[in-house]
Formats: structure tokens, sequence, C-alpha cells
């Protein structure tokens, strides 16, 4: 199977980077000139495109998994894809969304219910949390500090 064919059936399932793409097709064992054309023709068709990519991972980062803009900035540039596109699709998925509220859902999940927080040592872990998705610290502490009891 040329790399080009297996290129298209890995992009009919979901967005990928350039980069993202060109590591499965080695490892997949194409090689590397028969890789670089194929990514030229994706690239010229418009199938492959980092930017549309980066938007994908961010509304999945945000809506799926409930993550923070740090975090969600970091899996787009894991995926290979510059740090100015990445940028870009960070700030316009968080134009659409609210900030505080999505930081409001992921600690109303990590709690499970529980409307409030019971001690210092449950604060500290939820501001753990919290700030690995990619939340910052300092809205974070507010959003904890609302939720503890006492």
């Amino acid at each position: 199977m040329t790399a080009y064919l297996d290129a298209l059936r890995m992009l009919a399932r979901r967005e990928l980077s350039e980069a993202q793409l060109r590591e499965r097709l080695v490892r997949r064992g194409h090689a590397d000139d028969a890789v670089e054309a194929a990514l030229a023709r994706l690239r010229a068709e418009g199938a492959v495109n980092d930017a549309r990519a980066a938007e994908a991972i961010a509304h999945t980062e945000t809506t799926l998994r409930r993550r923070g803009r740090l975090r969600v900035k970091r899996q787009i540039e894991r995926a290979g894809i510059a740090p100015a596109i990445a940028r870009q699709a960070v700030d316009a998925v968080f134009d659409t969304l609210d900030d505080g509220a999505l930081l409001e859902e992921a600690l109303t999940k990590r709690l499970r219910g529980a409307g409030t927080i019971a001690d210092e040592r449950e604060l500290a872990r939820l501001f753990r949390y919290l700030v690995s998705q990619g939340f910052e610290p300092e809205r974070v502490l507010i959003a904890l500090r609302k939720r503890k009891s006492g």
C-alpha cells in the first residue's frame, strides 16, 4: 500500500497533524521519500492542515476532557504543531468558552457530587489535580476556597 493511501485512511478516522502523520507512516515501514511525497500531496490537496488539527485537539481537550488552557496548549504542541499555531487554536477555542465554568465543571466532576471540600489535605490534592489539568493556579485557589467548608 502506498504511503499516500495509508495516510488518507488515517485522516479518515480523525484529524492529525503533519508530524503525527509522518511518525505513523514511518512506523508502518514506509520509506522517507514516499512519506515526504505523500505529505506534500496531502498538503497541496488541503487534506492535512496543522491549524485545523490544532483546533480539533483544542476542542476535544476542552469539551470532552475538561482541561484548561495551559494543558490544551501543551497537548497541541505534543502533536508536533508549532507553538504559534497552538496559541492561535487555543485562543480561538477559549474565546467561545467560559474559563470559570470549565474550571467549575472539572472541579465538580472531581468532587464526585460532594458540594464542599472537607479539609486542607483534600484542598491540596484538588489543587494539584486542577493545575495539572492546565488551569491557572490563582483561579484554582479562588474556586477551591469557595468550596471549602468551615
